[in-house]
């Protein structure tokens, strides 16, 4: 058993903005905390996301491929983010998570952070005999990314940092419906794809299951 050095919450199934609410007050409260000297909370928000579409702050708004009246018709909401990274998808079946961490409390910097969120993805995967991996210049995780033709993502991250205080995350697809990924060019890429928990086993993903161990390993990195 883990001692936990932050509160894990589960949101469940909330829209896009209630949740960008939700990490932002928790962001800001741990800002303020952090300039006058106090301990903050460092919190967890795991959810699933009605359909959306984000875009980071350094995003090309080309790789949208439809107009975007498409997506209201579709049901598909887009927001623009402060995040780091381009664009991607978040829906039903895949599991978001905002670590909103002061990174002082373990002494890494964003670049092991990062390292760390990738690690505790690749073990999480490992539990169900996939394996993931790391692909050069790119954060997130991969299955087989040196495979020409064959390399596809798993695992989206883009993060915010601020005094070295965390917001955005990761967003990880179990159960996730794909064919909303065929009007984006995920994370800008043109030449890779992106796949599931359930394709790569075979068979869907009991979804609470995954929090619970996504939440663990969290419990031990962190």
């Amino acid at each position: 058993m883990f001692l936990m050095n932050f509160t894990c919450q589960d949101m469940g199934r909330v829209g896009y903005a209630e949740a960008l609410h939700c990490q932002t007050a928790a962001f800001n409260a741990l800002l303020d905390a952090k300039r006058a000297g106090r301990q903050g909370e460092n919190r967890l928000f795991l959810c699933e996301h009605n359909p959306v579409f984000t875009i980071g702050k350094s995003g090309d708004a080309a790789n949208l491929l439809v107009p975007e009246a498409l997506l209201e018709q579709q049901g598909i909401a887009l927001y623009r983010t402060d995040r780091g990274g381009d664009i991607t998808f978040h829906g039903q079946g895949q599991i978001t998570g905002y670590p909103v961490f002061d990174l002082d409390c373990w002494q890494i910097g964003l670049r092991q952070y990062i390292s760390r969120l990738e690690d505790i993805i690749i073990r999480f995967l490992s539990l169900y005999g996939i394996k993931g991996e790391r692909l050069n210049g790119a954060a997130g995780v991969w299955i087989e990314p040196d495979t020409v033709g064959r390399a596809r993502k798993i695992c989206a991250i883009g993060v915010k940092s601020s005094r070295y205080v965390t917001m955005h995350g990761f967003a990880l697809n179990i159960n996730t419906d794909l064919s909303p990924f065929f009007l984006i060019n995920p994370c800008g890429f043109t030449d890779r794809g992106v796949t599931s928990l359930a394709r790569e086993t075979g068979v869907p993903q009991d979804f609470q299951t995954a929090k619970e161990r996504l939440s663990t390993l969290f419990a031990e990195y962190f």
